[in-house]
């Protein structure tokens, strides 16, 4: 990551910033249901940044529709601030993907995305993210 300061905060002040949805998925690694995120099916032009710390992480131009239920985008917006860690929970192994500066758990990463766009899925769960519309409209 660049050179900006590492967020940390007390589990009670995540929990007084977050609501419990987004402290489940956010800062104990849970994930939601598929198909009932707020930005599963968004197709607004924009910006989704961390829940945790709005570090700007997936631009809707990399935003695609992977049919799993969940945002889904091919690159992050700046690559230093998507972090990626081994999960080897539910006896599998996968990529975790985290806000490099606040550690949020964004989601995970897998090698199915588009392949004309570099192949890779980066599948979000929507409470880690909040979307922000371009401040004039084109």
């Amino acid at each position: 990551m660049s050179q900006e300061k590492k967020i940390t905060r007390t589990p009670e002040e995540w929990a007084a910033l977050l609501s419990p949805q987004q402290f489940h998925v956010a800062r104990e690694k849970g994930t939601e249901r598929a198909f009932t995120g707020a930005y599963w099916d968004n197709h607004d032009k924009g910006m989704y940044r961390c829940v945790g710390c709005g570090a700007e992480l997936f631009a809707s131009d990399d935003k695609f529709d992977s049919g799993t239920g969940w945002p889904s985008f091919t690159r992050p917006a700046d690559p230093e601030i998507v972090e990626t860690e081994t999960d080897r929970k539910f006896l599998m192994t996968r990529t975790e993907v985290h806000c490099a500066r606040c550690d949020t758990h964004l989601g995970h990463l897998f090698p199915d995305g588009p392949r004309e766009k570099g192949g890779m899925r980066y599948c979000i769960n929507s409470a880690s993210l909040k979307f922000e519309e371009p401040k004039e409209k084109p």
